[in-house]
Parts: structure tokens; sequence; C-alpha cells
């Protein structure tokens, strides 16, 4: 079931924390775990104010889209529940409420190019990021 989170629970945001940390480091082998671990108390200080999807299966957090204004910081989903379809299930409950979407995507990353591109978005720049690794950005329009 997926929706929208107005007000973190305690719970919900430590969940979705861990889901943030180990898909990132699982779907980004190329830059160093202490990279996201540096990162993760700033991460924690923002998700309360950006606009979450949650994907859930007996009331258990296992995805999520991240999202400020129309910037899509990032699609998370568990490791078990990849392949099922719930990313793109959360983006077109994103893509509902707008009618344009941005995000970045480093390049090594092809399986998440490759799934932005199958669902409309088209690469408008690249630029390397305070990691050193190239990223492109990419845009959606209805």
């Amino acid at each position: 079931m997926i929706k929208k989170i107005d007000h973190l629970t305690v719970s919900e945001l430590e969940t979705i924390l861990g889901i943030w940390l180990t898909a990132n480091c699982e779907a980004h082998p190329f830059i160093p775990k202490s990279y996201w671990q540096k990162n993760l108390s700033s991460v924690k200080e923002q998700l309360p104010q950006a606009d979450l999807y949650t994907y859930s299966e007996s009331d258990q957090i296992s995805a999520f889209l991240g999202m400020t204004g129309t910037y899509i910081a990032g699609i998370f989903v568990k490791n078990d529940y990849r392949g099922q379809g719930i990313g793109s299930k959360l983006l077109t409950e994103a893509k509902r409420s707008t009618t344009s979407l941005s995000l970045c995507v480093y390049a090594k990353n092809k399986q998440a190019l490759h799934f932005y591109q199958r669902q409309g978005f088209q690469k408008v720049h690249e630029q390397f990021d305070s990691t050193g690794e190239l990223e492109y950005q990419l845009i959606w329009e209805k």
C-alpha cells in the first residue's frame, strides 16, 4: 500500500533512515560507505521537511520516495522488494501531483538510470558531485 506521510513517527523515521542507508550503499558500491554514514544525520534532519511516499505491507515500510518541491531526492527500496514494480508505483504517485519532476542519478548507477528513462525522464545536464562522481540531471514533464 502506498501512502503519503505528513507527520513522521520516530519509528517511521528510523525505518526510513535504515532503508536509505542500506539502499545507497548497495546501489552505489563506487562510493565509500563512510560517505553515506557521514550524511545520515543530515538526512535525518531533512526527512521531516520532505514529501515522503511510502510503500508498506502489513504496516512495515519496505520502500519510499523522498522529494522536495518537484525534486526527487531518491527512490529507495529494500533489497527483498526490488524488481516488483514498487519504485514505479511510488513514482506514479509522485507524478500525480505535478506537471514536472527532476532528479540526479549517478552515471555509474545504470540500473537506476535505465529505470528513470523508462519512466519518461530525459537527461538535461551532467556534472560531478561532491564525491567526484559523474551524475546526470534528469527531468520528466507531463
